[in-house]
């Protein structure tokens, strides 16, 4: 067998493997610069995909401000446009307001032309119901493929947003566990949570209200401030 013979298949591996890390490995930059981690010691950020959830976001407001807490809200186009007055909620609680596209569909493996039609369905629903174009774009699954950047430049976003640690509050399990995960979080993290489920209206969303009850007093206790992707010095 030539060099050759041996290397190309080695070659072809090693790019598909690195590919395949660079769609799905949260702070990658592979495909483009996202924000992945504050860049600041003392501040975490808190964000939330898939709502707004008429389940659970109104106690996670609640609950935000019975902190003095200022998070990031990822909302679903398709339940932003059922759920318009507590899409509206968000926003006026001073929460900011990002897109995580019109139906929650896996971009990366969408063409250019679909990802950009999921990215502006989104921004519109989310414009309708709040008044408010967003600026910040979260991938669906985190996933990113080459034309991830350009759609979102092309799109008039501010950039895209990933996370450095992940609650996995989208699991059926006990708070404990959701707690413990996060509570491994440290300076400069942004969390990724959940409040509501891509699929399905009404999600239970318990296990991260729970979690967070117990949480947010402890960062505060750290000297920890929320921060948002606006705050955030690319």
């Amino acid at each position: 067998m030539s060099f050759w013979q041996a290397a190309l298949p080695a070659a072809a591996a090693t790019a598909a493997g690195l590919g395949a890390w660079g769609v799905a490995w949260p702070t990658s930059q592979l495909f483009g610069r996202a924000i992945a981690r504050t860049g600041r010691a003392d501040t975490l950020a808190l964000t939330f995909d898939d709502g707004p959830n008429p389940a659970v976001t109104p106690g996670l407001l609640e609950l935000l401000e019975r902190h003095h807490v200022t998070a990031s809200f990822f909302l679903i186009g398709r339940w932003a446009r059922a759920h318009a007055a507590l899409a509206r909620e968000i926003s006026a609680r001073g929460h900011l307001v990002g897109n995580h596209t019109g139906t929650h569909s896996g971009t990366a493996f969408l063409s250019a032309a679909r990802m950009a039609a999921e990215v502006r369905a989104g921004a519109e629903a989310i414009e309708a119901a709040t008044g408010i174009r967003p600026r910040w774009l979260r991938p669906p699954f985190g996933r990113r493929g080459p034309a991830m950047a350009r759609v979102a430049r092309e799109a008039g976003l501010a950039g895209v947003v990933m996370w450095s640690r992940s609650a996995h509050d989208y699991r059926a399990e006990p708070p404990a566990r959701v707690t413990a995960r996060l509570g491994r979080a440290r300076g400069g993290d942004i969390l990724l949570l959940h409040d509501g489920d891509p699929a399905r209206d009404g999600a239970d969303r318990t296990n991260t209200l729970a979690a967070l009850a117990q949480l947010l007093p402890r960062w505060k206790d750290a000297g920890l401030r929320m921060v948002t992707p606006d705050e955030i010095v690319l």
